[in-house]
C-alpha cells in the first residue's frame, strides 16, 4: 500500500488513511481518461503574451479592496491587513521550467511593488496553484503566515524548513488577529505534484471573516450537485465577496467534476447567496480546451440569463481593482 509522505491522520468521511477524496463522488480522472482527452482535443488558439499596465497598490487600507494579479491569485487588503490567495508569478505553472503551462497574461502587480504581505492563502498542491518559488520570495521578505489545508504544509516546509505554516482540515477555524478568523471549507477537487502523491494533501477554500466582512476563497473546485455550497450558507452566512473560478472547464466530459464552468459559478454564487463576486482562474495559463475570452463571455451571458445585476459577478482584467466597501449594507 501507498505511503503517504505528507500526512498521517485518522480515517474520516473525506480521508482513508491515505489518500483524501470528495465524499459522494471522485474528482480526479484516471490515466486513461487524461490520455483520451490530450489525444481528442485540440486547445483553442490563445494569444501568445497579454501586457499588462501594472497596478502599484497602497501599503495598507482601512476598507475592502482587492486587486487582480492574474489566475487564482489575488491580493485581498482588508482592515490594515494584506493577504494573498494562491500566489504564483513564475512563468511557469510546471515542475520543469521548459514545458509546461506558460504564462500569457503578465502579472497584474510586479511582485517588487506588493505591499507587505501579512497572510497566504493556499488551497491545494497543483502548479498552478503552489508556486513554491513565489512563495519563498515572499518568505524572505515579508515572513507571511501560511494556511492550508492538511499535507501541503508539508510541501512546502520542505522548500521552507522555517516558514510559518498552519494546516488545517474541512471546517478547522483559525485566529489570526483578533476578531479575525479564517475557515478551511470543502471544495471538490484533488491534488498531485507528481505521479505518485495523487490526492495525499487535501484540497479546499477558504472563509475569511473580520469585523467588517466575510469572504470566501473557492481555490478549484467544481459544483457536483452544490450541496457542498449550500452547506457552507448554512454554516458561515452569506458572504459578502466570493472569488469563483470561471475557467479551465473544457472539455466538460473530462473538466466538470473538478472545475466549474462560469454558468455553475454563478451558481455557486446564488448558492451562497453572495453580495458580490469575482471571477478568478481563468485567461493567464492555458490548461484546457476553451478560448480565452470565452469564459469571461459565457460568465456574462449566464449572469444575464439568470436575471442578476452586472455588477454582481464582476470579471476583472489583471492589474483591475475593486473597493467593495460602498457595495456591502
Amino acid at each position: 500500500m501507498a505511503r503517504n509522505p505528507y500526512y498521517a491522520g485518522p480515517v474520516s468521511d473525506h480521508f482513508d488513511g491515505t489518500r483524501f477524496f470528495n465524499p459522494g463522488a471522485p474528482a480526479d480522472r484516471s490515466l486513461a481518461d487524461v490520455l483520451r482527452w490530450r489525444f481528442s482535443s485540440t486547445f483553442a488558439p490563445w494569444p501568445k503574451r497579454v501586457a499588462v499596465v501594472p497596478n502599484k497598490p497602497e501599503a495598507r487600507v482601512a476598507g475592502c479592496r482587492v486587486t487582480m494579479v492574474g489566475h487564482a491569485t489575488v491580493l485581498i487588503q482588508v482592515g490594515y491587513l494584506n493577504i494573498l490567495t494562491d500566489p504564483v508569478w513564475s512563468e511557469r505553472a510546471s515542475p520543469l521550467s521548459f514545458a509546461g503551462p506558460v504564462r500569457v497574461t503578465e502579472p497584474g502587480i510586479r511582485f517588487d511593488d506588493l505591499p507587505p504581505i501579512d497572510l497566504l492563502l493556499l488551497s491545494h498542491s497543483h502548479y498552478d496553484h503552489l508556486d513554491l518559488a513565489t512563495i519563498a520570495k515572499l518568505h524572505l521578505r515579508d515572513q507571511p503566515r501560511l494556511i492550508t489545508p492538511l499535507g501541503n504544509d508539508t510541501i512546502v516546509r520542505r522548500a521552507i524548513p522555517d516558514i510559518k505554516a498552519t494546516a488545517g482540515d474541512w471546517g478547522e477555524q483559525i485566529n489570526l488577529v483578533e476578531n479575525v478568523t479564517v475557515t478551511l471549507v470543502p471544495a471538490h477537487h484533488w491534488s498531485a505534484r507528481n505521479a505518485r502523491d495523487r490526492r495525499m494533501a487535501l484540497w479546499g477554500g477558504f472563509m475569511l471573516r473580520t469585523p467588517r466582512v466575510l469572504i470566501y476563497f473557492a481555490g478549484d473546485t467544481g459544483y457536483g450537485d452544490g450541496a457542498i455550497f449550500r452547506q457552507m450558507r448554512a454554516d458561515h452566512g452569506a458572504p459578502d465577496l466570493a472569488l469563483l473560478p470561471i475557467g479551465a472547464y473544457a472539455p466538460r466530459w473530462f473538466m466538470a467534476p473538478q472545475h466549474a464552468n462560469p454558468e455553475e459559478a454563478v451558481q455557486i454564487m446564488l448558492d451562497l447567496d453572495a453580495k458580490q463576486a469575482i471571477a478568478i482562474h481563468w485567461g493567464c495559463f492555458q490548461l484546457t480546451d476553451e478560448p480565452r475570452e470565452e469564459p469571461a463571455q459565457q460568465l456574462k451571458e449566464s449572469i444575464s440569463a439568470y436575471g442578476i445585476a452586472p455588477g454582481r459577478f464582476r470579471v476583472l482584467e489583471a492589474s483591475a481593482a475593486f473597493a467593495f466597501d460602498d457595495t456591502l449594507v
